[in-house]
């Protein structure tokens, strides 16, 4: 009896929180790509899941895809299960036993000195012994004089992977159509960028390993006879695919980033590389959303432009038949979700998989979406000049 009393409090509990939304069409979850750092990613998502909100389009590029096809490949009581799983799996070493918890932690929570030097020698660990269900050192590893052939041309071996997103995927859920599910990559013949998208085709676990194929530590995917690397080499958010998608809809779409644009200028070679990667890496999300705004404030006032037109005039005038297919007067509302670096976090942050690191990236994100959506406001369509609005609880200082 106690145990249905207190189920019946977590559903009343559960209940309470849920966030209905107003009519949007679309509800995107956008992934960038970023490695050991993509925990952050899967928080954000549990904290979605919390309130209801469940996207009917995912989109992610590297490690982003990867947590594409755990989230979109699940029944939606069981993604958070999954994702914990797939990390828990990634966070160990490929080989031998994994240091445990308990001093694990210890040695994370000890002094400044202490936890860099620890997660200085994960970092490290990755690089020679690999991690467990996603990638392993080749031996012999490749000679920079010798050939071989475009699936052997790289320092590690992704075969576990595939492996890994087999086990928690199904891929027939992701082809059902049930959720929008994309992955960018980039053709290394062509330098062309390529969307894999479950409208179009039918998705395997080489497309979203394909997105994540990020050289020279890992080697292009084949598919269809070309191959592909990482999509992060030439944009490393799905953004810009979503927010110009046709035909146009009412979108409010989450865009959850792993590097910064913005950060302190450094001052050490060290911090010299891990400024470098954030510059390289973040997509100026920020940039790129201020000119979508633009844009789509001069397709809504062509559209109100027309509407005070005679019918007549817009049926038989070619120049306002060409503006009828530029004008748009549907809403975006984008929400900014973006890593904040730790003061721990060196370089290496993208391959070090601890688990307490990983802890802590996922905690992050669960903040983060737990405070914007604190904002019940910000869910709002936006009836601006533009009706496109963007929110970030870090850009506006809350």
């Amino acid at each position: 009896m106690a145990e249905n009393d207190n189920s019946r409090a977590q559903e009343g509990e559960r209940a309470q929180r849920r966030i209905d939304l107003p009519p949007y069409e679309t509800v995107a979850l956008m992934l960038q790509g970023g490695g050991a750092l993509g925990a952050y990613q899967a928080g954000v998502y549990q904290g979605l899941h919390e309130v209801g909100i469940h996207p009917n389009w995912i989109a992610g590029i590297s490690i982003g895809a990867l947590n594409t096809a755990i989230i979109a490949g699940n029944a939606p009581e069981d993604r958070v299960t999954r994702l914990n799983q797939f990390w828990d799996t990634i966070c160990q070493p490929a080989f031998g036993f994994p240091i445990p918890p308990m001093l694990e932690r210890a040695l994370f929570d000890s002094a400044d000195e202490i936890r860099n030097a620890f997660t200085t020698y994960q970092a490290f660990s990755a690089l020679v012994e690999g991690q467990k269900g996603f990638f392993v050192p080749r031996f012999p590893p490749p000679s920079p004089i010798a050939t071989s052939t475009p699936q052997t041309a790289s320092y590690y071996d992704t075969t576990p992977l595939k492996t890994t997103l087999e086990s928690l995927c199904d891929f027939d859920r992701i082809n059902s159509g049930e959720t929008r599910v994309s992955v960018g990559a980039v053709n290394v013949a062509t330098g062309n960028f390529a969307y894999f998208d479950n409208t179009q085709i039918k998705l395997r676990a080489e497309h979203f390993i394909a997105s994540g194929a990020l050289p020279p530590g890992f080697a292009g995917v084949e598919i269809d006879g070309e191959f592909y690397w990482d999509g992060g080499l030439m944009s490393n958010t799905p953004l810009y695919e979503i927010a110009t998608a046709t035909p146009r809809r009412d979108t409010l779409a989450f865009q959850v980033d792993l590097w910064s644009a913005r950060g302190p200028v450094p001052d050490s070679i060290v911090d010299v590389m891990g400024r470098m990667k954030d510059v390289q890496f973040s997509s100026r999300t920020r940039l790129v959303t201020d000119q979508m705004q633009r844009a789509q404030r001069y397709r809504n006032v062509l559209r109100h432009v027309l509407d005070l037109l005679p019918e007549d005039v817009c049926k038989s005038d070619r120049w306002c038949k060409l503006a009828e297919e530029l004008a748009c007067s549907k809403h975006y509302n984008i929400i900014h979700l973006i890593y904040r670096q730790k003061e721990y976090e060196g370089h290496f942050k993208d391959y070090q998989f601890g688990f307490s690191t990983m802890r802590e990236h996922w905690a992050s994100g669960l903040e983060d979406i737990r405070r914007t959506l604190a904002h019940r406001d910000w869910l709002e369509m936006p009836n601006n000049e533009s009706r496109f609005v963007t929110h970030d609880i870090h850009r506006d200082g809350r």
